[in-house]
């Protein structure tokens, strides 16, 4: 195969570029890994939404998001701590299904760390008064009319603190699928005691 990438045929060149394309998608807005699916789900029912990358540590093999505590997907993991991200980028034309034991941080050291770093516009998420999914009469984004034209400083935004929360996923399995038009290659990686074992799947 002409012009195959360097990762092709190498498990350990894999990994790394996983890493390193989790990395680029923390650092830039307009790369496909920094708004992956994250999937959740107990006995009776299953959800998906798009979340925004906003931490990963490869020491301690952890990615993690932002959430309003109220949701519906807090509920659902607090029953079930499983979560799973999907990767998905068009142009490197490689998938990545990323599973692991979420933790639900609220009003910690990770939170107050989180927070501060959480931009003014940003915080305009957590400062609805009603929970998120929560029924109403009329279409509505759910904030005050100050709120929604972000006429509000950040000192009156820290109002939102209340409600956010930090879930961190400390990765327990990756799978990686690349498309190739003249041959896939996919690869599956389990993650215990930061050891990482290393195997190859038929695409």
């Amino acid at each position: 195969m002409k012009n195959k990438p360097p990762y092709y045929n190498s498990l350990d060149k894999i990994y790394s570029k996983i890493w390193e394309l989790l990395k680029l998608g923390l650092e830039h807005r307009d790369k496909s890994f920094h708004i992956p699916v994250f999937i959740c789900g107990n006995e009776s029912k299953f959800d998906g939404r798009i979340v925004v990358l906003r931490g990963i540590n490869s020491k301690e093999n952890k990615i993690w998001f932002h959430s309003d505590k109220r949701s519906n997907k807090i509920q659902i993991l607090r029953s079930n701590s499983k979560g799973v991200f999907l990767f998905y980028d068009k142009d490197e034309k490689i998938q990545l299904r990323i599973s692991g034991k979420t933790k639900i941080n609220f009003q910690n050291e990770i939170t107050k760390n989180s927070w501060k770093k959480t931009a003014h516009m940003s915080r305009q998420c957590y400062l609805g008064e009603m929970a998120p999914g929560s029924e109403v009469f009329e279409p509505t984004s759910g904030l005050s009319d100050d709120v929604d034209n972000l006429k509000y400083s950040v000192e009156q935004s820290e109002i939102g603190y209340k409600n956010f929360c930090v879930i961190e996923t400390f990765i327990q399995s990756i799978e990686w699928l690349y498309l190739a038009a003249k041959g896939h290659r996919r690869a599956y990686f389990t993650i215990e005691n930061n050891f990482v074992k290393k195997k190859w799947l038929i695409p």
